[in-house]
């Protein structure tokens, strides 16, 4: 197991804007208490759509990736935030569904994985808030109409993740780690990139597309676009400016991710209405967080909070440029 990026690594990351690492993480001391715990979100979530009659059983006898599929098909919805690590950008009430547990903080604050982006972003770590769950049933499973409606269901549009966050972020060294709790091959949707495109500037973002904002190709030529396919236990880094994307689930599989980001402590997280912590400080130990019953706190009294506050716009983007037309 490699726990911290070798001279060649950072430089390639440098160079490219991206760079997989394999193996980086052990799928079962690491990723498979994960599944575990997601295992129990999916079993609260049928048992609310059983007790609304949405669903006709709880479908218990069947497996975490089976079980989820059936309700997706029965249910038309992915019911993405039943188990996201975030909050939505709007619509937040003080019953908005998120999970935090301790499974997921254990990976956020994981020795081996801080170990490895503390070669590339210093080791003053923060774990920026703007983190996600992805779980993405095969497309063919729902109709195209349904699919548009909900972003979880889609193919991720080309974006860059500086983008879709507020501009005070810009000059923050804000690092996106991609991880695969299950196989994420070309078929099953895996990200795609074009190296060298985090050497460009922040680019223009329409409003539209499967993610809600999307680099439109009189922007940015797809040319060039390479996919990175992994299994559990590889890790992906992007840099804040890299574009990417996936690629369409064909598969009769879901795919299933985590899509986390830190930054260097004292930088802008560009979501300043959420809470982050902080991972690692070499500095000062004693500053990192480790009760994850406090970052579980930290994320309710934050919907409580918004339920009641309106925050303040999520992005930059209205629309307006004539490249949006």
């Amino acid at each position: 197991m490699k726990s911290v990026l070798d001279s060649r690594q950072v430089a390639e990351f440098e160079r490219l804007g991206f760079l997989p690492v394999h193996d980086l993480l052990d799928p079962v001391e690491d990723l498979a208490p994960i599944t575990a715990e997601y295992s129990t979100v999916l079993d609260r979530l049928a048992r609310d759509l059983f007790e609304r009659d949405e669903i006709a059983s709880l479908y218990s006898d069947l497996g975490f990736s089976e079980r989820f599929m059936t309700i997706v098909a029965e249910t038309g919805s992915a019911h993405s935030q039943y188990f996201d690590l975030s909050l939505p950008q709007s619509g937040i009430s003080a019953s908005t569904p998120i999970w935090n547990g301790p499974a997921v903080f254990s990976l956020l604050t994981n020795p081996t994985l801080l170990d490895a982006i503390e070669s590339l972003i210093g080791d003053e770590i923060y774990s920026n808030p703007v983190q996600h769950v992805r779980i993405k049933p095969p497309e063919a499973l729902v109709s195209r109409e349904l699919a548009a409606d909900q972003h979880a269901l889609n193919a991720t549009s080309w974006h860059q993740d500086n983008g879709v966050i507020t501009p005070d972020a810009d000059d923050s060294e804000i690092l996106t780690v991609w991880i695969p709790l299950s196989r994420a091959s070309v078929q099953h949707g895996c990200l795609q990139v074009i190296p060298g495109s985090h050497r460009s500037d922040v680019m223009l973002h329409c409003p539209g597309g499967p993610a809600g904002l999307e680099i439109p190709e009189k922007v940015l030529s797809r040319d060039g676009a390479i996919a990175v396919p992994l299994e559990p236990g590889d890790a992906l880094f992007l840099h804040r400016r890299t574009a990417h994307a996936s690629l369409p689930n064909t598969s009769d599989e879901i795919r299933w991710s985590l899509d986390l980001r830190y930054n260097p402590i004292g930088q802008s997280t560009g979501r300043a209405a959420f809470p982050g912590f902080v991972a690692r400080s070499r500095r000062d130990p004693r500053r990192a967080l480790s009760d994850p019953t406090a970052w579980a706190r930290s994320w309710e009294e934050t919907r409580d909070r918004l339920a009641v506050d309106r925050p303040d716009a999520f992005n930059r983007w209205d629309g307006d440029a004539p490249a949006c037309a």
